[in-house]
């Protein structure tokens, strides 16, 4: 996928990390209510977030998937992200998403993880997208049952626990005919 490559959904417009996102997506990551549950509350630097760009870019520059910041619209302001990030050694990318608590409540998260999703079963050929949430995140563990996510398994890591999903292909698939059907 080139690196300008868009996702458009109802409601948004995604494109690939950019390093003129860079400041943004920086305050966004800082907001306490979205690093309170993806980060264990750490306050990022500049350099965090340079990285996480550069990352995301050479993960689409290979031909996988990396993250897209949203925006509402015909909006400039970057109000979310999704997309898929690596976690864990090996890697393994899972899906992974944000947005602004202005946004929150608003269907937002499904709207555009679901177009996530579809692009990375449908483009890349996915067999199986995972995601984690932290336990009392029950809000991003509505979206990922949502999107047809299991409940794989939970763990006591981190500060309150972390619950794990995955969502092979044939059940997106089946879910999208339904839908169309």
């Amino acid at each position: 996928m080139p690196h300008d490559a868009v996702l458009r959904t109802e409601r948004t417009r995604l494109s690939p990390f950019a390093w003129a996102d860079g400041e943004q997506l920086l305050a966004l990551f800082r907001e306490p209510e979205v690093r309170g549950f993806l980060l264990d509350d750490v306050i990022v630097s500049p350099a965090w977030m340079a990285d996480e760009i550069e990352q995301s870019r050479e993960r689409f520059a290979r031909g996988s998937a990396g993250l897209w910041s949203v925006r509402l619209a015909g909006a400039a302001d970057v109000v979310g992200f999704a997309g898929f990030r690596e976690f864990f050694h090996p890697p393994e990318l899972q899906l992974l998403y944000g947005f602004l608590p202005a946004q929150w409540g608003k269907g937002l998260a499904t709207e555009v993880t679901a177009s996530v999703c579809d692009y990375a079963f449908g483009e890349l050929g996915f067999d199986e997208i995972t995601a984690a949430t932290d336990l009392p995140n029950t809000a991003s563990a509505r979206v990922l049952r949502r999107l047809g996510m299991q409940l794989v398994r939970t763990t006591d890591d981190g500060p309150a626990g972390t619950a794990l999903f995955a969502l092979p292909r044939a059940v997106w698939l089946r879910r999208q005919a339904a839908a169309e059907g």
